[in-house]
């Protein structure tokens, strides 16, 4: 049981980082490196189509990875 949550805890890292860099960026020029970007972070803009997708992809690869890490960290007490 240990070696299948530490194997899938590895494919979830995996792709936790492969969903990540799949995101578009919302930076639009080079002054947002100098900003950064805090003009979008509180802004009303709702995510459409691809980005709408990644962001749950995203979020449910998170969830699962820290399921996963509770369940390592309980397994040797059960």
């Amino acid at each position: 049981m240990y070696s299948f949550l530490i194997t899938l805890m590895i494919i979830l890292s995996l792709l936790i980082i492969v969903a990540v860099m799949m995101q578009p960026s919302k930076q639009n020029s080079a002054a947002s490196a100098f900003t950064g970007g805090a003009d979008q972070l509180f802004g009303k803009q709702k995510a459409r189509g691809f980005e709408a997708v990644m962001q749950r992809i995203t979020t449910v690869l998170a969830i699962a990875w820290v399921v996963v890490a509770i369940l390592l960290a309980y397994l040797p007490l059960a």
